[in-house]
């Protein structure tokens, strides 16, 4: 009887074990957390492609500033704005990377003689060229709408580097300061589009 009873606990435990075996690939999608009714996964999925942000890869050295929560807001504030027109995240990336270029995220008001003439806001944009007010120019949903209403008269814009997109825009003295900032542009769109 010993052996008849420890061959039933073996097999009852061989029947637990190849269960377990079995049944924990099944067990373990049943356990897998979920965020607004999407598996975790597919929303770490839905963050933009860096394929998309940056289609051409970062041109030249790369630079990086320690962005305050104003600064981060305004790039949110940026990415809002280009939804809000309808365009894609690489628009985002060529808005916030000509922001970091011209304010450092910063709505920067009047300088006084620090100013470049009358240049205002995220983009440095100026009255006298027809941006608009300076009320309008520093608020950031319409100097952003006001930046990519250009961007979008740029034929090709989606296929240039971001220096040339910009620069096409901006008309700037420094037109290839721009893409120094590409990266943290593109990562500040990774972070924030689906935030």
């Amino acid at each position: 009887m010993n052996t008849m009873l420890r061959k039933s606990v073996l097999g009852i435990a061989g029947l637990a074990f190849t269960g377990g075996v079995f049944a924990g690939p099944i067990a373990a999608h049943a356990d897998t957390p979920t965020v607004a009714g999407k598996p975790v996964a597919a929303v770490q999925a839905d963050k933009p492609d860096m394929g998309k942000l940056v289609p051409h890869g970062v041109q030249g050295a790369q630079s990086r500033i320690d962005l305050s929560g104003e600064q981060v807001g305004n790039a949110k504030a940026i990415i809002a704005a280009t939804k809000k027109a309808g365009l894609p995240e690489r628009a985002a990336v060529i808005s916030i990377a000509t922001s970091l270029q011209e304010s450092k995220l910063e709505n920067l008001g009047h300088l006084g003689d620090a100013n470049d003439h009358d240049s205002l806001g995220l983009f440095q944009q100026r009255p006298s060229s027809g941006w608009g007010t300076p009320e309008q120019i520093t608020n950031p949903e319409y100097s952003t709408l006001a930046f990519e209403k250009g961007l979008k008269q740029v034929d090709g814009w989606q296929d240039m580097p971001l220096t040339e997109a910009a620069q096409t825009v901006q008309v700037s003295a420094y037109p290839d300061a721009y893409a120094q900032w590409e990266q943290q542009a593109a990562d500040l769109v990774a972070q924030h589009w689906n935030s």
